[in-house]
């Protein structure tokens, strides 16, 4: 991808919803809500404090994130449906995925 955040901002693929339930229940795409998880696909250099210095993100390229319903700025590069959000918009990194990303 061709597109580098500026500042403390994090660019995020959605990833794509259950279509099913735990109980078998298939679910249409009407009643589909949009998943607040997602996968970070380019992060800026990071922003800067009062005196000048720059922080770095805490997230980086690769991880799972959640963050929340109406975070962000939908865009589309590349044919790419992206969000453009600002790093405190992100809740968490999910640990569990990464750890079994680096078993298998």
């Amino acid at each position: 991808m061709k597109f580098r955040p500026l500042h403390d901002r994090v660019v995020v693929r959605r990833l794509e919803s259950e279509e099913k339930t735990k109980g078998g229940i298939i679910i249409p795409d009407t009643a589909k809500e949009k998943p607040q998880e997602g996968e970070v696909v380019a992060v800026g250099p990071g922003a800067r404090d009062e005196s000048g210095k720059l922080v770095a993100l805490d997230v980086k390229v690769g991880d799972r994130v959640l963050f929340g319903k109406w975070s962000g700025t939908e865009v589309k590069i590349e044919g790419q449906e992206l969000l453009i959000m600002k790093e405190s918009d992100i809740m968490g990194v999910l640990e569990e995925v990464e750890a079994k990303k680096k078993a298998a």
